[in-house]
């Protein structure tokens, strides 16, 4: 089933899910260039595909958002109390994930590096822009911010799983 149901998210919701979560995981192998300045498997191997991947991150997130609107009034239904924070906490994770790569581009941009993803260059190398680096500086706070959000995210879903038991995990499983 495609599209989503109220009693369970559909295969392309769940797809969209954990394909973005195996990729932000990926991305947070970025983290590892603070240990011996990248200078091992990880930071050789893995973290020279963070500017595509996050690229690529922020056409899924922009797919996802246009998803989810287009199946607001027949997604799973949440029966909770604390509905509103349920809500902001989702709605932090997505400008996070939004803004995570927007900012990045706009570090290479403001650099003057222009933008390549998976080898193609997309916008060409050219001046410094001032702006563009100073809004791209929040980058690697809204990284950290995300790292959070998303251990808060696991932590809840596991929450829901094992102590609540309310199948709020199997619906995206």
């Amino acid at each position: 089933m495609m599209k989503d149901s109220r009693e369970s998210y559909g295969t392309l919701s769940k797809s969209l899910h954990w394909v973005m979560a195996v990729l932000i995981g990926w991305q947070f192998l970025k983290f590892s260039d603070r240990i011996a300045d990248g200078e091992h498997w990880v930071g050789e191997t893995l973290v020279p595909w963070h500017v595509s991947i996050g690229t690529l991150l922020l056409a899924l997130v922009v797919l996802r958002m246009v998803w989810a609107f287009s199946q607001r009034g027949q997604r799973p239904v949440h029966d909770y109390p604390q509905e509103l924070p349920v809500k902001i906490g989702h709605g932090l994770l997505y400008a996070s994930m939004l803004l995570l790569p927007i900012t990045g581009i706009l570090i290479l941009l403001g650099g003057g590096y222009g933008l390549t993803v998976f080898g193609v260059e997309v916008i060409a190398r050219g001046e410094k822009i001032a702006w563009a680096s100073a809004i791209g500086g929040i980058h690697s706070t809204l990284a950290w911010v995300l790292a959070v959000l998303v251990i808060g995210h696991v932590v809840m879903a596991l929450f829901h799983h094992h102590v609540k038991a309310d199948g709020t995990l199997s619906r995206m499983v």
